[in-house]
């Protein structure tokens, strides 16, 4: 099995990446990671463990959008025996699991909002009580969380606390998407690739045509998507080479891109998606001036107010992905 902190890559981001993990591990200090999905945030939390004092004590995961609100404190916290209809006996949650740990709070913007006052209060204390229980129950546990969200539209929307998310991110750490290092693909699909040898004693190879082609691919599902290709390429593979054409997305991109100070629409976008995007990325692109940007967009400077309190009022994430030049090659 390759160690998850070989499988950063070697791209100027991946580099920087590296050493925001270096930074970060010896320390104490709650780290909220953020990225799309599939770029890999679990292995850095797992390798910011796994470099800490507390590498010998355990990870323990939970991803809080897969957890029922009525069973999050329970997951959490853990309950007494008698403490609701089937609690037969007392269970530990993930912070005593975790006593001496880490504890990953994966995509923890899904939180449930009565429980993120709960995060709130055993972080700042330590201490929690089990549902049902009356014993104040202290832990030393250390706090990696991570999302794929927007974090200012996500506390602007009602959906995070602002101030247990300062106490996540005492160091955050960004987590890029492969479309902006394309240099680590075939770094990364090597490494793959041995992984899989190792495990069937098969060794098969990738062509250079198969190479050209992964770097063309934007990859919208990350690192995640490259492996599952990997993988699926190598099952199918007939011989010792690897041959991957051409590839397209399984789901049309209908997300507006953008890059530098260019808007990218694909064909099927929504028209609010595409109007709420063009307003957004103008608004941005002269630093926040209404006046200018709503000149720009041959709108009053009411009727752009207008627009952006209704998408405050949605409380949404700005319907457009930003994407570096090297990706539109």
């Amino acid at each position: 099995m390759i160690p998850s902190s070989k499988l950063l890559g070697r791209s100027p981001a991946a580099f920087e990446l590296a050493r925001s993990i270096v930074k970060a591990a010896p320390t104490d200090a709650s780290v909220l990671i953020v990225g799309e999905s599939g770029t890999g945030k679990e292995v850095v939390a797992r390798t910011v463990h796994s470099r800490s004092k507390r590498a010998d004590a355990p990870f323990i995961a939970i991803n809080c959008g897969a957890i029922t609100p009525s069973l999050a404190e329970s997951e959490l916290f853990g309950h007494e025996k008698g403490a609701f209809t089937g609690a037969i006996a007392r269970s530990l949650g993930c912070f005593e699991r975790a006593h001496t740990g880490t504890l990953f709070l994966d995509e923890v913007t899904e939180m449930p909002m009565s429980i993120q006052i709960q995060l709130l209060r055993v972080l700042e204390t330590g201490t929690f009580h089990r549902v049902g229980g009356t014993e104040l129950v202290k832990v030393d546990v250390r706090i990696i969380a991570a999302t794929n969200r927007d974090l200012e539209q996500t506390v602007k929307g009602g959906r995070m606390r602002s101030d247990l998310l300062y106490r996540l991110a005492v160091f955050p750490i960004k987590v890029p998407p492969l479309r902006e290092r394309k240099t680590d693909i075939a770094y990364l699909a090597n490494k793959f690739l041995e992984e899989l040898a190792e495990q069937e004693g098969v060794k098969k190879t990738l062509t250079e045509e198969s190479i050209t082609n992964l770097q063309r691919y934007n990859w919208p599902g990350n690192v995640r998507e490259l492996k599952n290709t990997i993988t699926r390429a190598f099952i199918l593979a007939e011989g010792d080479e690897i041959h991957i054409p051409p590839m397209r997305p399984f789901f049309r991109d209908t997300v507006p891109v953008r890059q530098a100070d260019m808007l990218r629409i694909p064909v099927g976008t929504s028209v609010a998606a595409a109007e709420r995007s063009l307003i957004l990325a103008t608004l941005d692109h002269y630093g926040g001036d209404k006046k200018r940007s709503a000149l720009a967009l041959g709108i009053s400077t009411r009727a752009l107010q207008n627009r952006l309190d209704q998408f405050k009022n949605e409380g949404s994430a700005p319907l457009e992905r930003r994407e570096s030049e090297e990706s539109s090659a």
